[in-house]
């Protein structure tokens, strides 16, 4: 449903025309958007599937829009109802750990290692094992030294050059610390996917789908414990965790460290995100068209974004609108 938002796809724009232009058939809708008869057809199919159009006449290929209102609604309560299914999932994850912690022999698959330096010795080994990824969850508080993030360098540039791709989700904070930022920067430059989310549950590494690394503070927060999970049906469980986290997050760019943006670009922001149009923005800015689209393009590439959606939801969360 969220390609029923976005200008910048083909359901978009399909989307849009019929808002605009209620029971339209497809050939109108082809001529509007500029797509192929195919295309719209495949994009009303999408649409459809997820509630956002409705056909009227099925003969005569007529179609209309369901109320932009109850399509954001709808977008709205499933990415609800997807958080609270992880935070479940991690208060499940949590108890499993305390009773392992408790009689680690009882399920095979796990491990409990406690220990910082432990620790940073098994997340190494997981870096060093893995074939094709390594996904990972950073959030606070942050255990690892300056000297711990230096090596980390090394070998996650290391296994990179040797075809890994890494994948890491961060807390939305982490571009300020002063030790995680820079790295996450450096990161990122050196070929790094990452993302950030509001409020990532839990500390995880993944190394392909063969192991896992949970770390949790220990009760008085004096210190760090882990649980190593082999294959296992949690092993899954994690490996899905993550895969939906990663597409509730936003993607970060080097450029979204320390950026700000004059009040030019805050307008063509805060425009962008009501849903104008380039011409619109030129107009209600004084501005050619050129310059709009010229600036929105680049506004994209500095928020990491993919779309004006996801530039709007980055833009939101630095505080720029």
């Amino acid at each position: 449903m969220l390609d029923a938002l976005d200008p910048d796809s083909a359901q978009g724009q399909v989307y849009r025309a019929l808002v605009s232009s209620p029971r339209s058939r497809v050939a109108e809708l082809a001529a509007r958007t500029g797509l192929a008869g195919d295309a719209v057809r495949a994009s009303l199919a999408e649409l459809s599937a997820e509630g956002a159009v409705l056909v009227v006449d099925p003969q005569a290929e007529v179609w209309d829009a369901q109320s932009p209102a109850e399509v954001t609604e709808a977008l709205l309560q499933r990415e609800a109802a997807r958080r609270v299914g992880v935070r479940r999932t991690g208060i499940e994850l949590e108890r499993l750990f305390r009773t392992a912690r408790q009689d680690s022999g009882s399920y095979p698959a796990l491990e409990v290692v406690e220990g910082g330096e432990r620790i940073l010795a098994t997340l190494q080994r997981l870096q060093s094992g893995a074939r094709r990824s390594v996904r990972g969850i950073d959030r606070p508080p942050y255990y690892g030294s300056t000297g711990y993030y230096a090596d980390q360098e090394v070998i996650q540039r290391e296994r990179m050059a040797a075809g890994i791709a890494y994948h890491f989700l961060y807390y939305e904070s982490a571009c300020s610390d002063p030790v995680v930022g820079p790295n996450m920067a450096r990161m990122i430059e050196a070929g790094e996917q990452a993302r950030t989310l509001a409020e990532p549950p839990m500390k995880l590494h993944i190394g392909d789908e063969d192991l896992a690394v949970v770390t949790l503070e220990t009760e008085d927060r004096s210190d760090f414990v882990a649980l190593v999970v082999r294959p296992s049906a949690l092993l899954t469980t994690l490996c899905q965790v993550f895969d939906t986290l990663w597409k509730l997050a936003v993607p970060v760019s080097v450029a979204d460290t320390g950026a700000e943006i004059d009040r030019r670009d805050r307008g063509i922001l805060v425009l962008m995100a009501s849903g104008a149009t380039d011409e619109a923005i030129a107009r209600r800015l004084d501005l050619s068209r050129r310059t709009v689209v010229r600036r929105v393009a680049a506004l994209l590439e500095q928020l990491g974004a993919t779309n004006r959606f996801q530039a709007g939801v980055q833009a939101a969360r630095r505080g720029w609108l």
